[in-house]
């Protein structure tokens, strides 16, 4: 999908505030799955508001490299498309 950093985050930037799951790699051989919200987007990073319920940190961050890198793949739960590197 997105090829550059800055189409990942004109891509982001209109999905603030809309549901999704992320995953990440946790280092050997270990996949953090998380959810929540969208909840800002900065220059070099986005901010991600989890699900209180389930995860023990309130937000967590990641940089547009990340998603360009693979380790980070979104999926927004409105749509089927993801949004990866």
């Amino acid at each position: 999908m997105a090829k550059t950093i800055i189409e990942i985050k004109q891509t982001l930037q209109s999905q603030v505030g809309k549901r999704l799951t992320l995953k990440a790699n946790g280092g050997r051989r270990k996949t953090i799955q998380r959810s929540g919200i969208l909840e800002e987007t900065y220059p070099a990073v986005f901010i991600v508001k989890l699900d209180q319920d389930t995860n023990a940190f309130e937000r967590v961050s990641y940089s547009y490299t990340d998603i360009l890198t693979d380790t980070v793949q979104i999926t927004f739960n409105e749509e089927t498309a993801a949004v990866s590197g």
